[in-house]
């Protein structure tokens, strides 16, 4: 009989989503609670396997097809330096983010197809929608914009920005480590100038025939927009912090920044 997660493991990985601390008793429950979710989930996608393929003998994901595992894996260890070998959690990390990234290309070229008014997604289009590039490099500097915001929104659920989120942000983005106070002081500056543009939003709503249609647009701009706002304080205060020979950013690199410049 398979034994089940250990505590101490999915106290781990449930910590990444959540800043507060996680009680022994809860980890067991939630031990129990994926348990049970895997009893009841892999039945369905045994019935979805056959479905799709009545003679397959392995479980399969039959709502889609992912990247293959062990190619992925051996594309990998043929990038490493300075490790010797790659992880199962590495492998699927990067299957996540490969998948997310290729989701994030097709649905920019089909936006450029539809520009076209055609039904089949062309190597212009996909041109058109990451860079004229494309074909010789897909790392090159327009497709790496994508990837920047692929990697943020593995560490931005939804539309709020959490604690924990910052921290994962200012790692990837800053290279370096925030303090709590930092980051509770970000936090605070990031909803000030959510605040003042929701503002401006609605004065400049007033002077339009449809408001509701134009706050929702220029609220998906906005989330744009913080995003990248949020990337460009993070640089800032990481710049400010190396100058004076910091290694973490602190309160004292933010207050030195124009949040709203």
């Amino acid at each position: 009989m398979a034994k089940p997660y250990s505590s101490s493991h999915i106290g781990m990985v449930a910590s990444s989503f959540t800043s507060m601390r996680l009680s022994g008793q809860l980890k067991q429950q939630l031990v129990n609670l994926l348990t049970e979710e895997i009893t009841r989930i892999v039945p369905e996608m045994e019935l979805a396997t056959l479905e799709a393929t009545p003679e397959k003998k392995t479980l399969d994901d039959a709502t889609r097809t992912r990247l293959n595992y062990n190619r992925t894996r051996e594309l990998m260890i043929q990038e490493i330096s300075k490790v010797e070998s790659v992880g199962s959690e590495a492998v699927q990390a990067c299957v996540a983010h490969l998948e997310s990234l290729l989701e994030k290309i097709i649905h920019s070229a089909e936006k450029q197809a539809e520009l076209d008014r055609v039904n089949t997604i062309k190597p212009r289009h996909l041109e058109a929608a990451i860079g004229p590039q494309v074909d010789q490099n897909v790392s090159d500097k327009n497709l790496s914009s994508q990837v920047e915001e692929d990697v943020l929104d593995a560490h931005v659920k939804g539309s709020a920005l959490t604690p924990n989120a910052i921290r994962g942000i200012a790692k990837s983005f800053a290279g370096m480590p925030i303090t709590d106070d930092a980051v509770e002081e970000l936090l605070l500056l990031y909803y000030d100038v959510v605040d003042e543009t929701e503002e401006n939003i609605r004065k400049h709503a007033q002077l339009g025939s449809n408001p509701a249609a134009f706050i929702q647009s220029i609220d998906r701009m906005r989330e744009l927009m913080m995003l990248g706002w949020m990337r460009r304080m993070l640089k800032r205060a990481s710049h400010e912090a190396r100058e004076r020979g910091y290694k973490r950013i602190d309160v004292e690199q933010l207050v030195l920044l124009d949040p709203f410049e």
